[in-house]
């Protein structure tokens, strides 16, 4: 087959939908499917590049300053994507958002009669916290953004989102088509209890102590002030450091929060982690945070969970179908400080508790493995070409 992947944000983006996008094309490609991936560019202009293998082309973007995001023009590109598409000929189009020139690729394949098939990645609250407005103007943006979703997702052949919830998500916005519940995906080969992250204890500057670890971006939505709190509490009863891996627009103010609770000596802010690094940092932690109350699925999570470690998540959204409560980790209300801190001293002192964690989250995560994602994403292609054959002339 040939697949055409058009995605607002691809690697070296730091976020879920960029990450997803990277995988999929290269685990595609391993199995000689052709791939093409539109994205935006790095630059202002456009640009063609081969990434781990994929061929990629860039649309002329533009830089917001946040987490090194590019915006990718989407205005006078229609005959350049049209060109494109018409060039590599797809089988199938999978778009992975809503935004700019993704609502242009999809009217191309409409006028071309290319299948098209949408994951969605998308939640308001991962953007709107950027914006300094009252909570009625952010409001009407919230609905304003899903009006546009619906718009554009209600004329796609398939539609997939990570978990269940994201289907129930979709569907109490009034989502009417048929929503498949697909799995980001793990890959269990490179993410595993036997990676060695020791030589990134000396890069790091790491402490023997126990390690706990929070990897993603550093944004608002993600409550990291509320994981630095907790942590500063857990730390008059246990003796831990704490591992901020990743970038984002709060990096300034939670290592003010840090220096604020004069424990700025026990948490280490990474900054941006390679994905030969990544793996091996998991294997360090002893257990793994995350606070973040818009995650779809959370990729992270599954990382830590294949690396064999426990989690504690705040109960919202899709976490709780990574992480049940008692047996791989723990869950917390959100705001919820001190329950925090009580898991936190849990798990990095009774290490018979920690490994009877660990051992549950590796049984858990075998359901997520990324070879049967990619064999569904890879049926549900030929499924909608098989029915585009019967249906049209092919142009």
């Amino acid at each position: 087959m040939k697949i055409l992947i058009v995605t607002p944000t691809y690697y070296p983006d730091v976020n879920g939908a960029a990450y997803f996008a990277q995988r999929l094309a290269q685990y595609l490609r391993k199995r000689e499917h052709g791939v093409l991936v539109i994205a935006p560019s790095r630059s202002m202009r456009h640009e063609t590049y081969e990434s781990d293998g994929v061929s990629v082309f860039g649309i002329r973007s533009f830089p917001v300053f946040i987490n090194n995001f590019r915006i990718a023009q989407s205005f006078f590109v229609k005959e350049l994507l049209c060109e494109k598409i018409k060039d590599f000929s797809p089988d199938v189009i999978h778009l992975q958002s809503h935004f700019l020139f993704n609502k242009t690729a999809m009217n191309i394949a409409k006028e071309l009669k290319i299948p098209l098939i949408g994951t969605n990645h998308f939640m308001p609250e991962n953007l709107i916290h950027y914006l300094p407005l009252p909570k009625k103007a952010k409001k009407y943006i919230r609905k304003l953004a899903w009006n546009q979703f619906l718009d554009i997702f209600k004329k796609l052949d398939i539609v997939t989102t990570p978990t269940q919830t994201g289907s129930k998500m979709l569907k109490e916005i009034g989502f009417s088509k048929e929503v498949h519940s697909l799995s980001n995906g793990i890959d269990l080969n490179i993410f595993n209890p036997k990676n060695d992250g020791q030589y990134l204890r000396q890069k790091y500057h790491l402490p023997e102590n126990p390690l706990i670890l929070y990897l993603g971006r550093l944004d608002r939505e993600k409550n990291i002030n509320l994981l630095i709190e907790a942590f500063a509490q857990a730390l008059k009863k246990i003796d831990a450091h704490f591992v901020i891996a990743g970038i984002g627009a709060e990096e300034k103010n939670l290592k003010k929060t840090a220096e604020r609770l004069n424990i700025a000596n026990s948490v280490t802010f990474t900054g941006f982690v390679s994905n030969e690094d990544k793996p091996n940092l998991y294997t360090l932690a002893d257990c793994f945070v995350i606070a973040g109350i818009a995650e779809l699925q959370s990729i992270a999570t599954m990382e830590a969970m294949a690396s064999g470690l426990p989690i504690i998540a705040v109960n919202a959204m899709a976490l709780p179908h990574l992480v049940k409560h008692g047996k791989n980790g723990f869950l917390f209300k959100l705001e919820d400080v001190p329950s925090v801190a009580k898991y936190i001293i849990q798990i990095l002192s009774n290490r018979a508790l920690r490994d009877k964690m660990s051992q549950k989250s590796l049984e858990m995560i075998k359901e997520h493995d990324i070879n049967a994602s990619i064999f569904e994403f890879e049926s549900l292609y030929q499924s909608l070409i098989d029915k585009y054959e019967k249906s049209f002339i092919k142009v």
